[in-house]
């Protein structure tokens, strides 16, 4: 498997970019539009690392057969999405184990009181009834450990991981300091990508929520969901105006829809000439248009297990190789080789 792009550029001369997921068992549009197709689009640009986060996962309750299950099925669908394995390196978090010692070194550059107040750990700890483990509290450690391991420039991130890393980078800062030029601070890539609400139009976008369309959904649930999607509140009666950019279905259609078709659907929300299932109609045929080679792709990637394990196994090596190589030096730094 080669490091060299197709286009010709080495990955020596391209910035580095690092962005993973979590195995959650479900891959949703939200997912997709606003992570996996943004890295895919980065293939030709940026030296790419992404990675299924199973070490993250294990925050929350869970069972070890759905894991193992949710892990393989995340990885299928990356592939299938775009996240070509010959152009990237494309791997499992847990199968390359260095990140565990660094996390455990930058555990000593990370400040009780950054972690305080990270805002994701209180929202996700008041949804945990009673046991909150360490995990849930040092998961921006590990997040920092998984970029900097890689010793990424670029992070693509969306408004809710902002903190997280500029954590990373104040990190990298103080290990820096105390130890010598090591990692370079990540910059962030913000997505113009609009960020997709769920069915619901109330919450973000999620399985607990079941306010979801999973890219494995078929045409007649992704109709029958979208059927029943909240609109804009004041089109009570088909021949009410309506405001499109308040609806979560006006923005799914600036996700999905041809230009065109998101111009018909704004304007003839705001004239009241087309109902809101003739928009939802319309933003149905789009998706599936862009769905339908993603559900072919992953059906015949999961038919052959053998190989998709192949695949995991070769990423990993790759990033093994990074990883050790960044372990050797931080190691020597902190004088503990």
């Amino acid at each position: 498997m080669t490091e060299t792009p197709t286009d010709g550029k080495t990955s020596h001369s391209r910035k580095t970019v690092f962005s993973g997921i979590q195995p959650s068992g479900i891959v949703h549009i939200g997912n997709y539009a606003g992570a996996i197709r943004t890295w895919a689009n980065m293939l030709g640009e940026y030296d790419c690392t992404f990675c299924v986060v199973d070490l993250h996962a294990m925050t929350v309750p869970y069972e070890p057969d759905q894991m193992r299950r949710r892990i393989f099925d995340t990885f299928v669908l990356n592939m299938a999405a775009g996240l070509d394995p010959e152009r990237s390196r494309l791997f499992v978090q847990s199968h390359v184990p260095e990140v565990a010692e660094l996390c455990w070194i930058l555990m000593n550059c990370a400040a009780m009181g950054d972690l305080n107040r990270m805002t994701q750990f209180k929202e996700k700890s008041e949804r945990v009834s009673g046991h909150i483990n360490a995990g849930l509290f040092t998961y921006p450690v590990l997040m920092a450990a998984d970029i900097l391991l890689y010793k990424a420039e670029v992070i693509p991130v969306g408004d809710d991981q902002t903190q997280h890393l500029e954590f990373a980078r104040e990190v990298a800062r103080r290990f820096n300091t105390q130890f010598g030029d090591t990692f370079p601070e990540p910059e962030p890539l913000f997505s113009d990508v609009p960020r997709l609400m769920g069915l619901d139009a109330k919450d973000k976008m999620s399985k607990s929520l079941d306010n979801y369309i999973s890219l494995l959904d078929d045409e007649g649930e992704v109709w029958e969901k979208l059927r029943t999607a909240a609109t804009d509140p004041a089109r009570v009666r088909r021949t009410d105006p309506g405001t499109p950019e308040i609806c979560n279905i006006f923005t799914m259609h600036r996700v999905f829809s041809p230009p065109q078709d998101i111009e018909w659907s704004a304007d003839g929300c705001r004239t009241a000439d087309i109902g809101c299932i003739d928009c939802k109609k319309c933003l149905a045929r789009n998706m599936n248009e862009e769905l339908d080679p993603i559900r072919a792709r992953y059906a015949e990637l999961a038919a052959h297990p053998e190989r998709v394990r192949e695949l995991m196994d070769e990423g990993a090596a790759r990033c093994r190789a990074i990883a050790r190589a960044t372990m050797e030096e931080v190691r020597q730094k902190v004088g503990i080789r």
